[in-house]
């Protein structure tokens, strides 16, 4: 499976963006997808997760509340809205399919894509 993150970019506190996670190659329904984080000098922590139908999602405590993550295995996409944004959610997204195991072990994922960058002003 061949991950592209998109839809990263320049936006003011409070304000929304929608990253996008495009697969190829192998059926992207056969894996759970998820999406972390990566700020400067911090490690890379989970975001959201989201089973391989749509129907389960798991957020981290940061994201419950400000974003939603969903899935169009149709197109093979899956999807981060993120609303509210804070300073604090500056970092590079990263997107991840995972075949099994816990969303929040990051050595478990199966494939990464290359990361889109959030930068979140005050």
């Amino acid at each position: 499976v061949q991950l592209q993150a998109s839809g990263g970019g320049l936006v003011q506190a409070g304000g929304s963006l929608r990253l996008s996670c495009a697969a190829s190659g192998r059926t992207s329904s056969n894996y759970a997808m998820s999406w972390f984080r990566q700020a400067p000098g911090k490690e890379r922590e989970f975001v959201a997760g989201i089973s391989r139908s749509g129907g389960s999602t798991n957020y981290a405590d940061s994201a419950k509340g400000r974003f939603t993550i969903s899935r169009d295995n149709a197109k093979n996409t899956v999807y981060l809205e993120m609303n509210y944004l804070k300073p604090e959610d500056t970092a590079v997204y990263y997107c991840a399919a995972l075949y099994s195991g816990s969303y929040y072990y990051i050595s478990g994922y199966d494939y990464w894509g290359q990361g889109t960058l959030v930068t979140v002003s005050s």
